[in-house]
C-alpha cells in the first residue's frame, strides 16, 4: 500500500471509531470530549504528526484549555500566550519548525516533561459566522526532517479543523446555555451539570468538596436607592471578587505537582500553565452565589469565605459617580456525597440564613 493509500485507510479507521462513538454512546451521555479526542487523532493522522490538540477559547474566564491533547491531561493557558494564542489573536495559520527561537513558544513544559519539540503547525479554527473560537495544533511531522509544510500540511489539517470547528461550536452553545449573561459566571443549570459530571466523580474518588454560599447584605436597598443598573454593577463587582479567588485557589496548585493544603497555598503563584481548575463560582440566583472549591475541608472553606468577606468589605464599587460599599454573608458546609445536590445547597442555605440572622456580613460553618 502507498502512503497516499495507507492515510486514506487512516482517516476512514479514525472515522469509524467517530462515528460508533457518537452511535453508541455507551456511558449514557454525549461524551464530546471522547468525540474530541478522535478529532484530534484525524488531524495528527492528517497531518503526519506525532502529536495533536485541539483547544477552545474560553471568553468567559479569559483562557485557551485544550479538549483533547495526544498524551496529555487537559491544559489551561491565559488566551494571549504561546502559540495558539498568537494564531488566535492574529487569525492566522503559523508554522515553525524551530520553535525554541520562536519568541511565542513556551518551553516551560517541555522542560518539565523531556519532550523535545521539533515542528508546530497551528491554526486557528472559527465558527459558521467567521468568529474564532478555537485553534487546531499538531507537533513534530513524523515523515519529514525539514518539519511541517505551509502549504499541504495546512491543506491536509484543514479538514480535520473544519470538522472540528463545527463540533465545537455547538460545544460553545451548550457552555454559554450554563452561564449567567450579566455576571459571567457559571448559573444554576451549570452547577447542577457539574455537579452530575465532575463533582460526583470527585466525590466518589475521595477527594473532599466544601461549599460556600453567599449573599448581598441588603441588595434590594441598592435598587431602590440608586436604581437597578447600579444593582447590575454590584452584582458584576461581586462576580470578579469570587472570580479572582477561584482563579487565586487554582494557583495554590503547581501543573503537574502534588496537591496541597488549600487554606496555606492562597498566596503561592506558578509560572507553568495548570489543569482546569475543578473549584468554580456560580451565580445561583437573584443576589446569591455559590462556590464550589475541591480539596477543601470545612476549615478551608470558611478561611475562603472569610477573606471573601473581608474583600467584598473593603471594596468599593464605582457607578455613575458613586462609591457604593456593600457587605456579604456566608454560609460553609462539606459536600456529602450521600446526598443530592439540592441537598446539600439546603446545608450552606441553612448555615447562610443563620448569618444574615444573627447581624450579617459575617460567615457560618458550624451545624446546629
Amino acid at each position: 500500500m502507498n502512503s497516499a493509500e495507507q492515510i486514506l485507510d487512516n482517516i476512514f479507521t479514525v472515522m469509524e471509531r467517530l462515528y460508533d462513538e457518537m452511535r453508541l454512546n455507551r456511558d449514557g451521555r454525549n461524551n464530546h470530549l471522547r468525540v474530541f479526542e478522535i478529532f484530534a487523532e484525524l488531524g495528527r493522522t492528517l497531518a503526519g504528526a506525532d502529536r495533536a490538540s485541539f483547544w477552545r477559547w474560553d471568553r468567559h474566564n479569559h483562557k485557551l484549555l485544550t479538549t483533547a491533547a495526544t498524551d496529555s491531561e487537559q491544559i489551561v493557558i491565559d488566551e494571549k500566550s504561546g502559540l495558539v494564542g498568537r494564531a488566535i489573536s492574529e487569525n492566522r495559520t503559523l508554522v515553525t519548525n524551530d520553535p525554541y527561537n520562536h519568541p511565542d513558544f513556551n518551553a516551560a513544559v517541555d522542560k518539565m516533561t523531556g519532550y523535545v519539540t521539533k515542528s508546530v503547525l497551528v491554526m486557528p479554527v472559527a465558527n459558521c459566522r467567521g468568529e474564532i473560537i478555537g485553534a487546531f495544533q499538531v507537533i513534530n511531522k513524523l515523515d519529514s526532517e525539514t518539519g511541517f509544510d505551509e502549504i499541504s500540511d495546512v491543506k491536509r489539517l484543514s479538514i480535520a479543523a473544519f470538522i472540528c470547528g463545527m463540533a465545537l461550536e455547538s460545544d460553545i452553545f451548550f457552555a454559554d446555555s450554563q452561564h449567567d449573561k450579566l455576571t459571567g459566571l457559571k448559573n444554576r443549570f451549570g452547577l447542577n451539570d457539574d455537579f452530575s459530571t465532575r463533582y460526583e466523580k470527585l466525590l466518589r474518588e475521595g477527594t473532599p468538596l466544601a461549599m460556600i454560599m453567599c449573599d448581598i447584605d441588603f441588595f434590594k436597598r441598592v435598587n431602590d436607592t440608586f436604581g437597578h443598573n447600579a444593582g447590575d454593577a454590584i452584582l458584576k463587582h461581586v462576580a470578579k471578587i469570587l472570580r479572582d479567588s477561584i482563579d487565586k485557589l487554582d494557583d495554590a496548585y503547581r501543573w503537574g505537582g502534588e496537591q496541597r493544603d488549600v487554606a496555606s497555598n492562597l498566596d503561592n503563584r506558578s509560572a507553568f500553565p495548570s489543569r482546569e481548575s475543578s473549584s468554580d463560582a456560580y451565580r445561583w440566583g437573584g443576589e446569591e452565589f455559590i462556590l464550589i472549591l475541591a480539596n477543601a475541608t470545612i476549615d478551608d472553606a470558611k478561611i475562603v469565605a472569610e477573606r471573601i468577606r473581608s474583600t467584598v468589605m473593603n471594596s468599593v464599587c464605582n457607578f455613575d459617580g458613586d462609591a457604593l460599599k456593600i457587605t456579604m454573608s456566608f454560609g460553609c458546609s462539606e459536600i456529602s456525597a450521600a446526598l443530592s445536590i439540592e441537598d446539600n445547597v439546603k446545608i450552606a442555605d441553612e448555615r447562610l440564613y443563620r448569618a444574615k440572622q444573627t447581624g450579617r456580613n459575617k460567615v457560618v460553618a458550624d451545624p446546629l
